[in-house]
């Protein structure tokens, strides 16, 4: 049932949504400089939804910038540099993508990737709170299962926190899902929609093949072998870059495409749908990805987990306690923050 509106709308119908009036999205890329940030920024100012886009990092943004300002599109480019600009680079802004952080190397743990990542999101998201505390917060910065908490944490430090507006983008495990289902099944990926759930790392990446639509059966083996190469689609990756980083240009379009859908929503399209990585009842674990109905304001309705299959269940039930102890691992940095 989410098929039809869960995709992203087509570059026509993009097209023709621009010319209305509230095609003027401000849009901040914190990490712009890096290896998501700059081809994500690209994409950002290849949109006629977007009318600003601010670059924020602490090396070489002015280049990127000034490069990217020369695109024949009507978005204004401007580039800031090291914490004392952030704030100028966050005022205004509707929606503020975070990039930022350290990728993963062959033989790299998510607790290396913890300790760094966790102190830049902190203090990027603390800038957030200070300088646009209202606009939408999309975070890509791995690991997302605790960054986002961390994000949460930060906000309400701040007395400005509020649940409908923090993403954790999880779109690129929708798009490989979408893309390998459509190689084994020579299918259009363009007309594939898989949601994926749960969290954002290994085994808390969930796909919901039994919810895909078109509908796809797959033999128990093949099926196994298909949730194991999405969930660890992001070592495939690293591991063929051989050292030199990690999904940067699957990851800029996934990131695109979440973003597009929010301002989507926010200028008052119907139907849009994405999953993400959010403040959650629906299990027992305090966030948690479904597919989400996004309006004006953020998230317009958690639309759930929905009818699964026992194999499915039996992911979840896997899954959550890692999630839980990884949101746990978020919540508890911020609280020794000094």
């Amino acid at each position: 049932m989410l098929s039809a509106l869960a995709r992203p709308a087509s570059a026509a119908l993009r097209r023709s949504f621009s010319t209305s009036a509230q095609n003027n999205a401000k849009v901040a890329v914190l990490g712009a400089s890096g290896g998501i940030g700059q081809p994500l920024s690209l994409l950002l100012k290849n949109s006629p939804l977007v009318s600003r886009l601010t670059l924020y990092d602490i090396a070489h943004t002015p280049g990127v910038a000034a490069d990217l300002s020369h695109i024949e599109t009507r978005a204004t480019v401007k580039g800031y540099l090291g914490p004392e600009q952030l704030p100028d680079c966050l005022k205004g802004c509707d929606v503020v993508v975070i990039p930022a952080g350290v990728p993963r190397k062959p033989g790299m743990t998510r607790d290396d990737l913890f300790n760094t990542n966790a102190t830049i999101v902190a203090t990027l998201t603390a800038a957030c709170a200070q300088h646009c505390p209202e606009a939408m917060i999309c975070i890509i910065a791995n690991p997302v299962n605790s960054t986002i908490p961390i994000t949460a944490e930060v906000f309400k430090k701040h007395g400005v926190y509020n649940p409908n507006k923090i993403f954790g983008v999880t779109t690129l495990d929708i798009v490989r899902a979408n893309t390998f289902v459509a190689e084994l099944k020579g299918l259009d990926p363009a007309r594939v929609n898989v949601p994926v759930i749960g969290g954002h790392a290994g085994k808390t990446i969930i796909p919901l093949i039994s919810q895909c639509t078109p509908k796809v059966d797959f033999p128990q083996d093949q099926l196994t072998t298909l949730i194991g190469r999405i969930q660890e689609a992001g070592t495939e990756v690293v591991k063929a870059k051989a050292g030199a980083g990690s999904a940067t240009l699957s990851m800029a379009y996934a990131g695109a495409r979440f973003v597009f859908s929010l301002v989507d929503a926010m200028n008052g399209k119907e139907g849009v749908i994405e999953c993400s990585f959010i403040k959650s009842q629906e299990t027992d674990c305090p966030y948690f990805s479904t597919p989400l109905l996004l309006g004006k304001k953020g998230i317009e309705k958690n639309l759930g987990i929905g009818k699964i299959s026992p194999f499915e269940e039996k992911m979840i039930a896997e899954a959550i306690p890692e999630l839980k102890a990884s949101i746990k691992k978020g919540e508890e940095f911020v609280k020794n923050m000094k």
